[in-house]
């Protein structure tokens, strides 16, 4: 089945919870949901948070993780679709070493007959500290958030992501630098941190994914840079990741939240002091126009692949009936014969 669909291209862009008023001829839509991302983790050697989970259904564009296999879908004609938007990770208020950084919140798109679609909240980055009376570590999500510093990488503690949503965190690097890894992002895995010689460098936050469901590409789902004890602070991923924290001369660089409305994760903060929270997520809906009978090549292509695409063949006799035009009859003479049958 191919079915029509004359929904204009609108384009709604939902940055807070609400329905969505589809147009009455649309029966097919392209749709972008971006979870919260998480916070970054608090104090020196912090992780960045990771990225909210990344879903997205534009054809010929990946979703979060690299996934390609996500389609439009198809929705009771003009129904009302209901978009829920999920808040960043809220920031950590110390003590610090307390506790990794929090999840981000789920973001979905629901009803008009759809299979809800959801993405996972971001994961929080880790919290480490040289006294600190335990490592916390990162925790998983939409994409992992960074491994924090005084730990041994090999050690368990970077946060997982969420297969076909994101990417994991990175690792943090031992004393005496302290570096947290980078959180990962909806496009690549969190920067591991570095130790180039005292100081050392944070882990750059995972890349975010573009997407053009609006008219032009915009990148989302960035993740959060790692802090560092003193150094150079790893960067927030592409895509609204914030950047992380850092011990500086003179005072403290205290690092960014992610920004909203991105899924961009936390960068990971230094000091006894809030942490730095996830931004928020997204739901975008395109209203495709499509002509029936008409599929793209991506649709055709599937379709053979399958076997599936339909074969018009003629399986019965045709009936027919043919009579030429009748003779005309001459003056006082015979009648005309009629035409052939």
């Amino acid at each position: 089945a191919n079915k029509t669909s004359f929904g204009k291209n609108t384009v709604t862009t939902k940055t807070s919870s609400g329905d969505i008023s589809t147009q009455p001829g649309t029966t097919l839509v392209d749709y972008l949901v971006i979870a919260g991302g998480g916070s970054g983790g608090l104090a020196a050697g912090a992780g960045g948070g990771g990225a909210g989970g990344y879903r997205n259904s534009v054809t010929g564009e990946t979703s979060g993780g690299g996934d390609s296999n996500e389609t439009s879908v198809e929705i009771n004609a003009g129904a009302t679709l209901t978009a829920t938007i999920g808040a960043g990770g809220a920031a950590l208020t110390g003590p610090g070493y307390c506790a990794p950084g929090n999840q981000g919140n789920t973001s979905s798109l629901a009803g008009g007959g759809i299979t809800t679609i959801s993405s996972t909240g971001g994961g929080g980055g880790g919290s480490s500290g040289p006294s600190a009376p335990s490592k916390q570590p990162a925790t998983p999500g939409g994409s992992g958030g960074g491994q924090p510093g005084y730990v041994d990488p090999a050690s368990p503690g970077v946060g997982t992501g969420v297969t076909g949503q994101g990417f994991r965190g990175g690792y943090g690097y031992c004393a005496p630098s302290g570096s947290g890894g980078g959180g990962g992002g909806a496009g690549s895995v969190g920067g591991n941190a570095s130790n180039p010689g005292n100081p050392g460098c944070g882990g750059t936050g995972g890349s975010g994914v573009a997407s053009s469901i609006t008219g032009s590409p915009v990148t989302r789902g960035g993740g959060g840079g790692g802090a560092v004890y003193k150094g150079n602070y790893g960067v927030g991923g592409p895509g609204g990741g914030g950047d992380g924290g850092r011990q500086s001369t003179p005072g403290i660089y205290p690092g960014c939240a992610g920004c909203a409305n991105t899924g961009g994760g936390g960068g990971g903060k230094f000091a006894c002091a809030p942490g730095n929270a996830g931004g928020s997520g997204v739901v975008i809906v395109k209203e495709l126009d499509k002509a029936s009978g008409v599929w793209s090549m991506q649709s055709q292509f599937q379709a053979k692949s399958q076997g599936t695409w339909p074969q018009f063949l003629l399986s019965t006799p045709l009936n027919f009936l043919v009579v030429a035009g009748g003779g005309a009859g001459a003056s006082m003479g015979g009648g005309g014969g009629a035409g052939g049958y």
